[in-house]
């Protein structure tokens, strides 16, 4: 049976970060993965240049039961730390909106660094393992059975991700080994995900495919996000939509502001005023696309002039265009999820460490726990600085 001192399921963000940190520590470090490749989500994130960070990252950026459960990591590795590891490699970036930064050239870059940075820490990496079977004897050392045979070390971090996209081999592997070990794993849902249309809807809708307008999005509780909202020919998706799905539940309606940057009341009493005779079709085509104007709105109203419509009528209009209420189907799940919502309680766990406060010697790193951003680069940042936490302990 091999030893080493740390094992580290999952060769992923976290998993990796954790690996190169304990392994400058002198650390005898081993990942395991069952892909074929490290790193896989990293190389599809952000459309194959991954966002790997954002310029300003704070624990209000993330979603977690235990709000100050981010703070610990975050501030023992920030955004900037990670920004310098990419300058370090010269890895060329760019950023966009909401400081979110890209690399110029493609993600494999980011896997490359870290793979190198584990390389030069004296890591071992092996891919295509499956492990079977995990036991802690009375030694204190964690037992593993593999397809590539049997292992013991004294620290075991837990770093295989969520649910999110399965074709990637997301698995609940990790939830299995939280329960195996007495901890509790909050129900998990699908988060940055679009929404899908009711079959009813989709008939309506499905012909603005592709259309994309700004928009403010507010879901029940009250959050609300500012971003592009995009029509697809399954429902809806853009940034707002992403980001609001973390707050959305079943059988829950969310309002759009479709002029979230103008008075649609002041905007059509102008228009009454220059052109009194103007159709309500053309004036509104003026503010938003010709063919969301006309799904929104049935054909009659839209033939009328502006002189020609009631109060009552150009209230509604008003009202359709800053609070139009949709009651969605559900989302497109984990398939297309950029991130899974809840996962092993974050209460069980030490925020210095992440070590479990039950099992000693278990560690949990990255999104297998219940953490998550509210953007692409906060999620990686949390896998970034949970890594390097872990790392320092294990």
């Amino acid at each position: 049976m091999k030893h080493h001192d740390v094992i580290i399921i999952g060769a992923g963000a976290a998993g990796l970060m954790c690996a190169a940190t304990a392994g400058y520590r002198g650390r005898d470090v081993l990942v395991l993965d069952n892909a074929k490749q490290a790193g896989r989500k990293i190389l599809i994130s952000g459309g194959g240049r991954c966002n790997f960070t954002n310029q300003k990252v704070e624990p209000a950026n993330f979603i977690c039961g235990n709000p100050h459960f981010v703070k610990s990591a975050l501030a023992r590795y920030s955004s900037q730390d990670f920004i310098e590891l990419v300058e370090r490699h010269g890895i060329e970036y760019h950023q966009r909106d909401h400081g979110q930064l890209f690399c110029n050239d493609s993600a494999k870059e980011i896997v490359t660094m870290l793979l190198t940075e584990c390389e030069w820490a004296g890591v071992s990496v092996k891919l295509r393992t499956e492990i079977t079977n995990i036991a802690k004897v009375d030694s204190g050392q964690f037992l593993l059975s593999t397809s590539n045979g049997d292992l013991s070390c004294e620290s075991l971090v837990i770093a295989t991700g969520g649910l999110s996209m399965p074709k990637l081999g997301a698995t609940p592997f990790g939830y299995h080994v939280a329960e195996q070990f007495g901890l509790k794993v909050l129900p998990t849902y699908a988060g940055l995900v679009p929404f899908t249309w009711h079959s009813e809807q989709k008939q309506k809708f499905e012909p603005l495919s592709g259309i994309a307008v700004p928009s403010t999005i507010t879901a029940k509780d009250g959050t609300q996000f500012s971003e592009a909202l995009l029509f697809t020919h399954r429902g809806l998706s853009g940034p707002a939509v992403l980001q609001i799905s973390n707050y959305w539940l079943p059988g829950e309606t969310i309002s759009i502001n479709l002029l979230p940057n103008m008075d649609a009341n002041e905007a059509l009493a102008q228009a009454l005023a220059n052109h009194p005779k103007q159709s309500l079709r053309n004036t509104l085509s003026q503010w938003l696309p010709k063919r969301l104007v006309e799904v929104l709105f049935e054909e009659s109203l839209l033939n009328m002039a502006l002189n020609q419509l009631v109060h009552a009528q150009r209230d509604q209009v008003i009202a359709d265009l800053h609070d139009w209420e949709l009651l969605m189907n559900g989302t497109e799940g984990y398939r297309t999820a950029e991130v899974t919502l809840g996962g092993v309680d974050t209460n069980e766990l030490s925020s210095k460490d992440m070590q479990s406060k039950k099992v000693p010697g278990l560690f949990f790193a990255g999104e297998v726990m219940d953490v998550s951003g509210w953007l692409g680069g906060f999620n990686f940042q949390w896998a970034w600085a949970s890594g390097v936490a872990v790392g320092q302990a294990v």
